[in-house]
């Protein structure tokens, strides 16, 4: 991926994935040397990643990117915000925020999964918008050796599907991509409930929204849960966040629409309406609609 075999010095893990190069000038960052690849394949892996595409130039990448560190590390202005990437770290950026470089060890070494803006409307991956507004304000998240050692299984089987040329490709590193993503929600969820663990309002929020979304889609009932008033709880959650509670509230609902509209066919609108809360399907249609500007009924036969 990176250069000529004799550049190769060693591979650590004796994974053949894992290489550091003698030559420094040699080195070209993967983005950069397969920017096809992204469109074409939807999902990439990328080894031998030592840096940004832009050097010591800011980048703002329009794709979703993880990142995951295996050794070494960089420290990055994240937007304004002073952020690092490091061993057994995972940064989990969404399109459109601006990274630049401050510092890097010459051990850095990481790992990026690529996925092309497109993909992300898939309703399988509708788990990346519900986990949004976490890793957003807070993109990285330090894993343990054995989190760290089961991400990087699920990343191998990746990347076999890629050197098999397996048919259905899209399809299965999807699914892996979607597995990935919900033992990363979960592997930071934990940390969220360790002792001394920061109890942000907007992780309580999420949960709150997780359970009660069917029937609660008013702001005030959340912030009752969070003994907080209407208005400070969404001045938090804002803040926390980026976007406000009602924009959360209504993306979840959407999101789970969305799933079952185009998942279960065997389900009727009105069915799928019943389900999610909304008292007949013409209420539930012009919620939809409003949101999406389809209706559930246009959605699905598009998807």
């Amino acid at each position: 991926m990176i250069g000529k075999k004799s550049d190769f010095v060693f591979c650590i893990k004796n994974n053949p994935y894992f290489c550091t190069m003698e030559k420094e000038q040699s080195y070209t960052h993967p983005m950069n040397l397969y920017p096809q690849r992204i469109s074409e394949e939807g999902i990439v892996v990328f080894d031998n990643v030592r840096g940004l595409p832009s050097g010591d130039e800011p980048f703002t990448s329009s794709d979703y990117v993880i990142c995951i560190g295996h050794r070494g590390r960089i420290e990055l202005m994240y937007d304004d915000i002073s952020d690092f990437s490091g061993q057994h770290t995972v940064g989990v950026i969404f399109p459109n925020h601006c990274l630049r470089k401050v510092s890097v060890t010459d051990d850095y070494l990481a790992t990026l999964i690529i996925v092309d803006a497109a993909v992300l409307n898939d309703p399988i991956l509708q788990i990346i918008k519900q986990m949004r507004y976490r890793y957003e304000p807070h993109p990285n998240v330090k894993l343990d050796k054995h989190e760290y050692r089961i991400i990087t299984h699920v990343v191998e089987g990746m990347r076999e599907i890629t050197r098999l040329d397996l048919p259905d490709r899209r399809m299965l590193m999807t699914r892996l991509l979607e597995f990935l993503l919900r033992l990363l929600s979960q592997y930071r969820k934990s940390k969220l409930n360790e002792p001394g663990a920061d109890k942000q309002v907007s992780a309580h929020f999420h949960s709150d929204l997780k359970q009660h979304f069917r029937e609660h889609r008013d702001v005030g009932f959340y912030a009752a849960q969070a003994c907080l008033s209407t208005k400070h709880f969404s001045a938090v959650v804002k803040q926390e966040t980026g976007h406000t509670a009602a924009y959360w509230i209504h993306h979840q609902v959407v999101a789970e629409a969305k799933m079952l509209l185009h998942i279960r066919h065997d389900l009727a609108v009105q069915a799928i309406a019943d389900l999610l809360g909304f008292e007949d399907q013409a209420t539930f249609s012009r919620y939809f609609r409003r949101e999406t500007g389809l209706s559930p009924t246009e959605f699905r036969q598009r998807t």
